[in-house]
């Protein structure tokens, strides 16, 4: 949990990609969601209220995340100031529904993504200890269990597995 905050905390949120990069750590934190599915979120997957994202995960499948308070906070303020480069740079945005942009206003890559998240583990002293994006599933998956009293079975569908067995590994 401390790292988790640690983490957050190194987002610098005056830097132009700020808000998205704090959105994304925090919904990797709190919603276990795969790198796919994040870089996959359309605005539209957004309930009007934010507090559900539907995501499409392995095999096509959809399911339904729900946001906590953290979540809906960070989401907003990313939106609020979503597309603001573009704006800036009198440039258009390429995936109007895409939900996080790269600095060429068009969906963020896996890759982008992969390389913000190690950004932030070295900026926060965390790097070096094997953390990764899909760490940060494990590690949501963890916080969810042992500090929001989730039940197993419940986490297995929040993290999409088919299997309790894959579940109990995290």
């Amino acid at each position: 949990l401390e790292e988790a905050n640690a983490l957050l905390d190194s987002v610098d949120m005056s830097d132009d990609n700020g808000e998205r990069d704090y959105c994304i750590l925090t919904l990797f934190l709190n919603c276990g969601m795969r790198l796919s599915e994040l870089v996959g979120i359309n605005l539209s997957d957004l309930s009007h209220d934010l507090t559900q994202l539907t995501v499409t995960g392995k095999g096509s499948k959809q399911r339904n995340i729900y946001l906590n308070q953290a979540c809906r906070d960070a989401v907003r303020a990313y939106i609020n100031v979503r597309g603001r480069n573009a704006t800036k740079h009198g440039d258009t945005i390429k995936d109007k529904n895409a939900l996080f942009l790269s600095s060429r206003n068009s969906r963020i890559s896996n890759k982008t993504v992969q390389w913000t998240v190690n950004k932030y583990l070295e900026k926060s002293g965390l790097s070096g200890k094997g953390y990764s994006v899909h760490k940060l599933r494990h590690t949501a998956a963890t916080l969810m269990y042992d500090h929001g009293g989730v039940d197993v079975r419940l986490l297995k569908e929040i993290l999409g597995h088919e299997q309790l067995n894959t579940t109990q590994i995290y």
